[in-house]
């Protein structure tokens, strides 16, 4: 399964779940074949780690970092979503609404605050 930009990955270390981070960026490294993984590290306070990693890497092959195994895994929601084959129709603007005479009343929330 491919990981890419925007995706949720749980990442083990030493073969037990450390951490969950959101994929924010990939981009190629200086050096050929391998990439800058920008990760938005899902902490209490939030963090951003940045790891020059190999694609298979990327996609879930242990590697180490300082002697230490690691692992990232794909998160995949257990909900699947379906496609609605039949879309609500759409209803009519404001504009047309207003030009057959049947518009409703537009209240700005900021005039009932002045008027209080």
């Amino acid at each position: 399964m491919v990981t890419t930009t925007s995706d949720l990955v749980l990442v083990h270390i030493e073969k037990n779940p450390g951490f969950y981070a959101r994929i924010e960026e990939i981009t190629p490294d200086v050096k050929p074949g391998w990439w800058r993984v920008k990760l938005l590290v899902l902490t209490v306070p939030l963090e951003i780690y940045t790891w020059i990693l190999e694609e298979a890497q990327i996609n879930g092959t242990p590697f180490t970092m300082g002697g230490t195994p690691i692992r990232m895994e794909k998160v995949v929601s257990p909900v699947t979503r379906e496609e609605d084959p039949d879309p609500p129709p759409v209803e009519q603007s404001a504009t047309v609404a207003k030009e057959d005479g049947k518009g409703g009343k537009v209240v700005s929330l900021i005039d009932r605050k002045k008027d209080k």
